[in-house]
């Protein structure tokens, strides 16, 4: 057992000042469902935690005209049953009941969730197989290595290991924006730009500061809300990080596409949006061969290593998939 200290503030500004005073490698402690895990394999070890879970108004959820607002502290399971998410954005829901156990939901939070680590099994693995994120300098034991899991899409020399949430893919799709308080007050960051691929510096996965933290996560309203769905292929049904997942939302207009929303997960080093693909789709019949054309056009910069090349055929299908669920909803 490593000794660490154990703070509770009681408002977001408090929580912001024992950021800002402790010292280089504190956390943040919100459901502690990934944290916990890491820190039992050692490969965290903090010298304190910041238990945010108990804030005042850190769980409240809004489903109003404009927006949906989800509190950083709201319970994955209490947004995945909320009923307006699950009749009027069915996407969102889907991502936050695929993502993980229940009892993992009852206590993992939205906010946290955004930030789990990006990891592999060679970062979970231990000091004798190589790791920039764990280890910079280190190297990448998944590049010529058992890769069949990692990402073919946003990696680099030094990590490949995949974006492994489920949540961040679905709010990508909607152009969600989070709000982030800090010693200077609070500002806004798209979702787009929250986390950020492994480059050189693998340690680095999204552009927060040590001293910030997200309040809440917003989502403009949508017409395609209604006609979308979070697709998610696993190896197993019960609740695996996704071999490729996309999340889908579209309107239909004059039995063409109208609006339209591709993200990709599970191949990519963070949440991947796939425009190019939208834009091929706006304003096409929603046929099969229009579909399949959609995903392969998101898969087009697609780098497949020694064992996951499959998955790009994979990919391809699993967008065609979930561009035809989400346009029968559309329809309906």
């Amino acid at each position: 057992m490593r000794a660490f200290r154990y703070l509770v503030p009681d408002s977001v500004d408090a929580a912001v000042d024992a950021l800002r005073s402790a010292r280089p490698g504190t956390k943040i402690l919100a459901g502690g469902t990934t944290l916990y895990d890491l820190m039992k394999l050692g490969i965290e070890a903090p010298p304190a935690v910041v238990d945010v879970h108990r804030l005042p108004g850190f769980d409240a959820v809004g489903t109003g005209p404009d927006e949906l607002s989800f509190g950083a502290g709201a319970r994955m399971a209490d947004v995945a049953d909320h009923p307006v998410i699950r009749a009027d954005y069915p996407a969102l829901s889907e991502s936050l009941w695929r993502a993980a156990s229940q009892q993992l939901r009852n206590m993992a939070t939205v906010g946290g969730n955004l930030l789990q680590r990006t990891r592999c099994a060679y970062f979970r693995g231990g000091p004798e197989f190589p790791c920039n994120k764990r280890n910079p300098g280190s190297g990448c034991a998944a590049i010529g290595g058992h890769d069949r899991a990692h990402a073919l899409l946003g990696g680099s020399e030094s990590c490949i290991a995949t974006y492994p949430g489920d949540w961040a893919i679905a709010l990508l799709a909607f152009d969600a924006v989070v709000d982030v308080a800090g010693p200077g007050g609070e500002r806004q960051v798209p979702l787009a730009d929250l986390h950020v691929e492994p480059g050189d510096d693998p340690t680095r996965e999204h552009t927060l500061a040590a001293d910030e933290l997200i309040v809440r996560i917003r989502v403009p309203a949508s017409a395609a809300g209604r006609g979308s769905t979070y697709h998610k292929i696993r190896d197993r049904e019960s609740y695996a990080f996704a071999l490729a997942s996309a999340a889908v939302a579209v309107t239909l207009d004059g039995g063409g596409v109208g609006e339209c929303r591709i993200a990709l997960g599970g191949v990519a080093t963070r949440p991947w949006r796939a425009a190019e693909a939208e834009a091929f789709l706006s304003g096409r019949a929603l046929t099969p061969e229009n579909a399949r054309r959609a995903g392969e056009i998101a898969f087009d910069g697609a780098r497949p290593g020694t064992y996951n090349g499959f998955r790009v055929e994979l990919g391809i299908r699993t967008v065609a998939d979930a561009v035809r669920i989400a346009g029968e909803r559309a329809s309906r």
